[in-house]
């Protein structure tokens, strides 16, 4: 997609969003949400229809002095009530045209310290389903409109007409010659780039139709996009990203992007009830408020610089050049570690990520400004069977990091858990299975295939549980401990370790597995579900109150990042005598710690210490859990070379450095 890059100013940006009555939740989220993104303008529909319902002026009195005391209001007129209408459907139009310049006023006088500009519609597409064969159908429209503009005008309100869907010069032509105009000061128009308007010649041809009639009639109007978005129904956000570009860079005097929020997949849109599946995710968020990346972006970047953005990009055909290694997820802490050891050996790298996890456009930025072309973006979701398909075309190598990764967030969503960790997964053994040259996978599982652990007794001693078993207690959990699925997590990552290696046996792949416990390091941006290493730290940096479900004496085995890195590369080169083989990697029993101990230590290395809070025990969280590596240890040679204490005092160093987190009150006794 070519991006017009040459308007030095943009449009003034709104948001559109629909509100139901009785919504109350969702307007005060809408407006944090415009806050959050720096935007002060939403369209919203005004159904004359509800405002004939019991509760209407009760929801209406509550909903326009909460959103018009918090953001500028455009309120879309529409919806005739069936007792009003010439067929007893919301979109008829009226059967008296002077009705609905009355309902006009009657919001003036209610509500019109609220808002500027009244937009004029009561879906005239609509009204062609009732009167097509009549010739004088638009011209009962058109004298609606005329009616209610003037009025409109005359209470001191700006008008704008109802946006053309597709456009229609012919139309607005009518409309000029029918003297509708006369009192309309903005012209509107829709348009959904290769969702809907599938024949797209580019906004700048469909806004000088626009003003070509403007011009024939001598008119001075402004020209506002009223309605405009991209779904995210294939899971491909940097499109959206791409045709929220596009619409920046048009002559339009204002813009407002639909919309704030996929809608709930319970409700019907005005074609039916998931009729057309398009219709549900043109949000800046998921329906479970899950921020998508144009949303991102406009948060963190600001609408002044988002056209700014050079590390995100896409690449639908595989990019020019010699091959590359391959990581999905690959913006995430491991994969930048491990994206960095390649780049700095020389390799040629692709990053394939669709940015959805906090702090990965940091990670990317910083990839892509020290390596430059010899770093490949590939902003995408691991459902997108075809981008993916073609990424692994030309890789020499996959390492595949890319999951839905907090046992929490699994157990709300569980569908989303199921669609990114196994179907994803399989995606990417298909993409290999039918490529040509089929490249060795590394992929990257979870210590909670083996369950909560409950079959093995552990014992309470002084700030750790330890095991009974001697064996357990001096070597780890190992390899042949019971695969005991639990959690909608344990259950996805343990499919998805399980095709992996079954790959190898039913189509030859050369893939392996590890089974992670927990990693830390620099790139990290832990929180209360994953990483929490990190998120240890930086709380007690940031003086932030830590909670730990249970009593903290949970033991883990952790392992600096860069002793995992050395074990994938170990496993690349040994690829073809451990294919079809699970690996449980960690630090070992020699780098475990329980949540209070790494607490202490921290105290201890840094001088300061956090408020700690203790909440009920997470469900399926195991007592105890330490890798035995010996099996990798044999097969490749490899063993950690960090110790816990050191891998604390690097990953500080590094956040001091990296995001200035050293508390003031540290700084002032040194």
């Amino acid at each position: 997609m070519q991006i017009n890059n040459h308007r030095s100013s943009q449009p003034e940006i709104g948001i559109l969003e629909w509100f139901r009555p009785g919504e109350y939740e969702e307007v005060e989220q809408a407006i944090q949400d415009m806050k959050d993104l720096g935007i002060d303008k939403l369209r919203t529909g005004i159904s004359w229809a509800d405002w004939y319902t019991s509760d209407a002026p009760k929801w209406f009195d509550w909903m326009w002095k909460k959103l018009g005391t918090a953001v500028e209001v455009l309120p879309c007129f529409l919806y005739t009530p069936p007792s009003l209408g010439e067929v007893p459907k919301t979109s008829s139009p009226p059967r008296n045209l002077k009705s609905y310049a009355d309902f006009i006023d009657i919001m003036i006088t209610r509500y019109g310290d609220y808002f500027e500009w009244a937009e004029l519609w009561n879906e005239p597409n609509n009204t062609l389903e009732y009167d097509f064969t009549r010739d004088y159908s638009w011209s009962k429209f058109s004298t609606m409109i005329r009616m209610a503009s003037y009025w409109a005008q005359h209470r001191g309100k700006k008008t704008l007409l109802g946006g053309m869907s597709p456009i229609d010069p012919n139309w607005l032509r009518m409309m000029a010659e029918n003297g509708t105009l006369e009192f309309i000061d903005a012209i509107g128009i829709h348009g959904f780039p290769e969702v809907f308007d599938e024949q797209w010649n580019g906004w700048d041809e469909k806004i000088q139709e626009v003003r070509d009639v403007l011009d024939h009639f001598k008119m001075k109007k402004e020209i506002w996009i009223s309605e405009v978005g991209f779904s995210t129904w294939q899971h491909d956000e940097v499109k959206q990203y791409r045709e929220f570009l596009n619409v920046l860079n048009t002559d339009a005097d204002r813009v407002y992007w639909y919309g704030l929020k996929d809608l709930d997949p319970a409700l019907a849109t005005t074609g039916g009830f998931h009729l057309d599946e398009r219709d549900y995710h043109f949000g800046l968020k998921t329906a479970r408020e899950k921020k998508k990346l144009l949303f991102r972006l406009i948060e963190d970047e600001g609408l002044e610089n988002i056209r700014n953005l050079p590390h995100i990009q896409k690449h639908y055909h595989p990019p020019a050049g010699d091959s590359y290694i391959l990581i999905t997820g690959g913006a995430g802490f491991v994969g930048t570690n491990l994206a960095e050891k390649l780049l700095r050996a020389g390799h040629r790298v692709m990053i394939y990520d669709n940015l959805s996890r906090e702090g990965v456009m940091t990670n990317l930025s910083w990839l892509q400004k020290n390596f430059g072309d010899q770093l490949i973006i590939q902003i995408a979701d691991i459902r997108e069977q075809e981008i993916l398909r073609q990424s692994i075309r030309k890789a020499s190598a996959v390492f595949h990091f890319s999951a839905q990764v907090a046992v929490t967030t699994s157990l709300t969503d569980p569908t989303i858990d199921f669609d990114v960790n196994i179907r994803g997964t399989l995606n990417v053994l298909e993409a290999i299975r039918h490529s040509d040259h089929q490249p060795p996978l590394i992929f990257t599982s979870t210590n909670k295939v083996y369950g909560d652990l409950h079959e093995i007794t552990f014992l309470n001693k002084n700030t750790r549980y330890t095991p009974e078993n001697p064996t357990i207690r001096q070597h780890g959990i190992s390899e042949k401990q019971p695969l005991i699925f639990h959690s909608p997590y344990g259950c996805s990552k343990g499919a998805a370790d399980q095709y992996v290696l079954d790959y190898c046996k039913s189509y030859g792949l050369q893939s392996t597995v590890f089974r992670m416990s927990c990693i830390f390091g620099p790139h990290q941006f832990g929180n209360e579900d994953q990483g929490w290493v990190a998120h240890f730290l930086i709380s007690t940096l940031t003086d932030q109150p830590i909670t730990i479900d249970g009593n903290g004496h949970q033991v883990r085995d952790i392992l600096y990042i860069d002793d995992l890195t050395d074990a994938f590369l170990l496993a690349l080169q040994n690829i073809e005598n451990i294919a079809g083989e699970a690996f449980n990697i960690g630090g070992g029993p020699r780098n475990s710690i329980s949540l209070i101990e790494l607490l202490g230590l921290i105290e201890d290395q840094i001088g300061a210490m956090t408020e700690i809070q203790f909440d009920s025990w997470r469900r399926g969280d195991q007592q105890y859990y330490v890798s035995d590596t010996s099996k990798f240890e044999k097969a490749t040679g490899w063993k950690p070379r960090h110790t816990v204490r050191e891998g604390v005092k690097n990953l500080h160093q590094w956040l001091v450095k990296n995001r200035n987190l050293e508390p003031e009150r540290l700084l002032e006794t040194q």
